[in-house]
């Protein structure tokens, strides 16, 4: 498996989380899109842009258990989240409900819309360890007042690696009139996503991270009822129509509302996008259910080694994540373990602090063996060893 991805033969890679890891074959597709392109820009952009945008829709909205309609490609999940909240009209008062968990970039952009609207953006404290699906709702919904608009929540955390009960909050969440926003940048292709089961109104997700496509291809889901009201964060040719009267089928961005706004911000390389149906087939050929669960039992064993070496007790039980773990590190300065691992044993992993804990998070993907937790394993413990007899 790891001859098929472009990773360097020496670098021991568990940080597929961050960014993804990009197989061969998905990337010659990526490329050959890319030639295509350049063959003759006018024809590709302006002739035939929307029908191969639409095709690769489709693809993926099967594999997200939806409808293509009901979704667009955008570069990344970060996107995706921007662009809900700043087409949300949010007025003096409102508060988006959140958790300590979320990624902090959509935490910014999440202040930055409240700030402006005179909202409030509430961070609802999800205490570690972990206590499970059921503890987690009810804490969460101790942070609902009247003011609540929407709840703004991770399918599976960033810093934490925490799978959240996103289907359980959603349909509780729309009995009560409340908007669901999930950030699912790590969720397809580590677990299965079925979009219209979820329920989510709005749901932004990543296709360059666990589904190995290349990077700047995620998408933007929404409910049919929301469609009018998503604004793209380019206002361009997708307005056409609307602000026209224009209601010839356009070449440029299709013909259903959610695409004419958002799939058009003006010129830009749409490979990345039209390569997803690649990155599709090769985790149906090569990450079945069996291979994802391999790399979760990798991801258990190594919090078990690496509990049984720092003397830490586990945040979450492995129900509670699936191919990413965060496991605790003693007091440290992280990036400096980051660095050492890094340029000492070629560990690529991040290491980091997240409020007064510290963590190590191991991403285990297909190309990942036994022999890659073995080596984060013995580097650690050469690593704190040496802290311990300096006295850190």
């Amino acid at each position: 498996m790891r001859d098929l991805f472009l990773l360097d033969s020496d670098l021991v890679f568990l940080n597929h989380g961050s960014f993804g890891a990009c197989p061969a074959p998905v990337f010659e597709a990526y490329q050959g899109w890319q030639r295509e392109l350049e063959r003759n820009p006018v024809e590709f952009l302006s002739r035939r842009s929307a029908a191969l945008l639409a095709e690769a829709r489709s693809a993926l909205a099967a594999f997200l258990g939806t409808r293509a309609e009901s979704l667009v490609f955008v570069s990344n999940a970060t996107t995706g989240v921007n662009t809900i909240a700043r087409s949300l009209r949010l007025g003096a008062g409102d508060e988006i409900l959140s958790t300590n968990h979320e990624y902090g970039a959509c935490d910014n952009a999440w202040s930055i819309a409240c700030r402006s609207n005179g909202a409030s953006y509430v961070k609802q404290s999800i205490p570690l360890p972990y206590e499970g699906d059921e503890a987690f709702i009810e804490q969460l919904w101790r942070g609902v007042t009247p003011r609540t608009r929407a709840i703004f929540l991770s399918h599976i955390t960033s810093p934490t690696a925490l799978v959240f009960p996103i289907a359980a909050v959603c349909r509780r969440a729309r009995a009560e009139g409340l908007l669901t926003i999930i950030d699912g940048a790590h969720a397809p292709g580590q677990i299965a996503v079925d979009l219209d089961a979820i329920g989510a109104d709005f749901y932004a997700g990543n296709c360059h991270k666990w589904m190995c496509a290349p990077k700047g291809a995620a998408f933007l889901h929404a409910r049919p009822e929301h469609h009018g009201a998503l604004d793209g964060l380019v206002v361009s040719w997708g307005y056409h129509a609307e602000l026209h009267g224009v209601t010839a089928h356009d070449p440029y961005t299709g013909s259903d509302p959610l695409a004419r706004r958002h799939q058009w911000g003006g010129t830009r390389d749409i490979a990345g996008f039209l390569a997803v149906p690649a990155a599709i087939d090769f985790l149906a050929r090569h990450a079945a259910t069996a291979r994802r669960l391999a790399c979760h039992e990798l991801a258990v064993e190594t919090q078990r080694r690496l509990g049984e070496l720092t003397g830490l007790p586990p945040v979450a039980p492995p129900a509670c994540f699936c191919q990413m773990v965060a496991v605790p590190l003693p007091p440290c300065d992280p990036a400096a373990v980051q660095t050492a691992l890094f340029d000492q044993f070629r560990i690529e992993v991040p290491c980091f602090a997240f409020e007064t804990h510290y963590f190590v998070r191991p991403a285990f993907h297909v190309y990942n063996t036994p022999k890659d937790a073995e080596a984060l394993v013995a580097g650690l413990a050469g690593l704190l060893g040496k802290m311990r007899a300096a006295g850190g």
